[in-house]
């Protein structure tokens, strides 16, 4: 009798020192802080080889990854469009989880023409519920194409469900001034960027003219230094601006908890 009574209180330790390993090892496992966009957020391999950098590759100096974990799952030549249609969301949604965060930048893909027979990676302009039908070069079939709006909208909805915090960015500038010496805001992206985060229950940093701001300081001639190709994508030295332009926004951002992993 007194024998299976300490079988069975072992029995109850062992389920107990399991659930409590479990447990342990749940609450130790750390967030995962997504990245999300296109060629200036993650350029080529991302290890710079053609000379052009994206600021996602360099934003883990900034981050305590001993406390989480950063996947930069940007893709050179995506629009918010492409990114969901080529499987590239969904993918993260498979293991996205409760306490983890999404930080989005789309836009310059975005504005390619819908009817862009060679590419289709445009999105209609806009915020709205416009769609327009086209037959897709990929697989032939019908695809539904969207406004800009629409496409951040699932972004932030379908990372909120998952109990991820979204953080959007407006797009990084490309290398035009205006006559009066400002910089080319690139059409209405940041303000539908804000728009569809603000409407969404996202946080918004203005990443587009956090940069025009330090690019009117230092100037045309340095700022073109940035450049070495064409005027929208970055050498090292113009991406480690955009990364610490995007640590600057999200410091702004006072109740966003992704702060609390920032070195």
């Amino acid at each position: 009798m007194k024998l299976s009574k300490y079988i069975k209180g072992y029995k109850l330790a062992i389920v107990f020192i399991a659930l409590t390993s479990f447990t342990i090892i749940k609450w130790q496992q750390k967030p995962t802080l997504y990245i999300i966009g296109d060629s200036t957020v993650q350029n080529s391999d991302g290890n710079g080889r053609n000379e052009l950098w994206g600021w996602g590759s360099l934003l883990y100096p900034y981050i305590d990854t001993n406390k989480i974990a950063i996947r930069n799952h940007a893709k050179a030549g995506t629009s918010t469009r492409t990114f969901i249609y080529d499987g590239r969301w969904d993918k993260i949604l498979e293991t996205l989880q409760p306490g983890d965060y999404v930080i989005m930048q789309f836009g310059h893909n975005d504005h390619a023409g819908v009817d862009d027979t060679t590419k289709q990676k445009g999105t209609l302009l806009g915020t709205g519920d416009s769609t327009r039908e086209i037959i897709s070069i990929k697989t032939h079939q019908k695809e539904i194409v969207h406004t800009y709006g629409w496409y951040m909208k699932k972004f932030i909805t379908e990372a909120k469900a998952k109990g991820a915090t979204p953080i959007v960015c407006s797009l990084v500038p490309r290398y035009r001034w205006e006559k009066n010496g400002e910089v080319v805001k690139e059409a209405e992206y940041p303000e539908w960027a804000e728009a569809m985060a603000k409407e969404n229950g996202a946080y918004y940093i203005n990443l587009n003219r956090i940069i025009a701001s330090h690019w009117k300081e230092m100037g045309q001639a340095q700022v073109k230094t940035f450049f070495p190709g064409d005027g929208t994508h970055t050498n090292l030295t113009g991406a480690q601006l955009n990364a610490a332009c995007v640590i600057e926004g999200l410091k702004k951002v006072k109740d966003c908890s992704l702060n609390n992993y920032v070195r």
